[in-house]
């Protein structure tokens, strides 16, 4: 199967109006665990272009709120949604809630964040583990009892180390490969639930 940028996904995602495909991995894994409720309150790490953000809009309405960060702009508007260009590793993360009113604990503690890949697979696996193991320790930090955590990976070695860290912290963990995701990619989603 060859790689088609402008797939299914991608034409869905631009007739739904979603910054990105990689919504429907969300969407794909929200269905299964049922993560999102109205109201809620969520932190979305490696938030642009924006599309995480949005279906998190979406799902936790006029009540709930998102706030996300990256190091690329987030161009996409949400009355319920605040967005931070920075590096999460240098960001005081309790002044960045205060500012913006946010008053963690968090219900959702999101990660899609990737490395800017170098082409060099143990490079990349070693770089996205680092990002996952931020977002685990943003989420142990910040997510309220029962929480839910959602991380990519590029998978690697690492994953049983990571699997093993995010269940001492969870009641259930889950890793998922949405059929969104492109055959090729060695991405796969962990899915910390109900935090102890």
């Amino acid at each position: 199967m060859t790689y088609n940028p402008r797939d299914h996904y991608f034409r869905k995602a631009k007739q739904e109006n979603f910054a990105a495909r990689s919504v429907f991995k969300l969407e794909e894994i929200d269905k299964k665990y049922k993560l999102f409720k109205p109201g809620q309150t969520v932190l979305d790490l490696g938030a642009s272009p924006g599309s995480w953000s949005q279906y998190a809009s979406q799902k936790v309405g006029e009540k709930g709120r998102v706030l996300g960060v990256d190091l690329s702009p987030v161009t996409v508007k949400m009355k319920n949604a605040v967005f931070i260009q920075a590096d999460l590793r240098d960001l005081n993360l309790e002044e960045i809630f205060k500012e913006h009113g946010f008053e963690p604990p968090f219900d959702l503690v999101l990660s899609d964040m990737a490395p800017k890949t170098t082409g060099i697979r143990m490079t990349d696996q070693a770089r996205s583990m680092e990002l996952c193991e931020l977002a685990l320790d943003v989420a142990r930090r910040f997510l309220k009892k029962d929480g839910h955590f959602v991380c990519k990976l590029f998978h690697s070695d690492d994953f049983t180390k990571l699997r093993d860290e995010i269940k001492k912290s969870f009641q259930k963990f889950e890793a998922v490969k949405p059929d969104s995701t492109r055959k090729i990619s060695k991405e796969i989603f962990l899915v910390g639930l109900s935090k102890k």
